[in-house]
């Protein structure tokens, strides 16, 4: 259980936006929840520094990994961590296409399925509406 004072201070560091996706809250069909990066079942805290906001569908695919297999080195790699590491040195936007830039980057957004047709479904919808970031 997360202290409610916590989830609101884990909403507004992210200013609602989800922290793998970059998808707002207010543009989800289900609300944003508290991912623990690191999971409980590997004695992840529940501490700020240990929860990002994420999507009901980055949630999932997350699940308790904490590494993946980057699909072009074969490696193991450790997951993006987005306490510790910078978005825009693991991923690019272009449209609606998250674009991995290292093996962090691609097993993450395999794992996660950030670009699975319906995900690029919806991220395109919401281009449209201009309510999603563009870093081209």
């Amino acid at each position: 259980m997360i202290p409610a004072a916590l989830r609101r201070a884990i909403w507004e560091r992210a200013d609602r936006r989800r922290e793998y996706c970059l998808v707002h809250d207010d543009d989800g069909l289900l609300p944003h929840e508290p991912d623990h990066i690191v999971a409980r079942q590997h004695h992840g805290p529940t501490r700020s520094e240990n929860l990002a906001l994420a999507c009901f569908e980055c949630n999932r695919f997350k699940g308790t990994n904490l590494s993946s297999v980057d699909p072009e080195s074969g490696e193991v790699t450790l997951l993006f961590h987005p306490r510790n590491d910078r978005w825009e040195e693991h991923f690019r936007l272009e449209g609606a296409k998250i674009v991995p830039l290292t093996g962090k980057g691609r097993a993450t957004a395999r794992l996660l399925q950030l670009n699975s047709d319906a995900r690029l479904a919806d991220r395109d919808s919401l281009i449209l509406q201009r309510r999603y970031p563009t870093r081209e």
